[in-house]
């Protein structure tokens, strides 16, 4: 089945942002914590649930890629 986005920004759970990136729990929300990595967002008031918009991630991706590129 194909999802129509319609724009909206995709929320993706940390499963799938360490799935991803390759960081595990504790270095993703350290990177947060640091300020180099995009920051979840909370999904629903007062819930403890939380998501990454996916397009942050991606691109927080493509800086590494880009990073390691101009440093080569």
């Amino acid at each position: 089945m194909t999802a129509q986005n319609n724009g909206a920004p995709t929320i993706i759970r940390r499963k799938e942002v360490s799935a991803k990136t390759g960081l595990p729990r504790s270095s993703l929300y350290d990177r947060v914590k640091a300020g180099t990595f995009p920051a979840p967002i909370r999904l629903g008031a007062g819930a403890k649930a939380t998501g990454w918009i996916e397009a942050e991630v991606n691109a927080w991706i493509e800086e590494q890629i880009s990073r390691r590129r101009v440093a080569a």
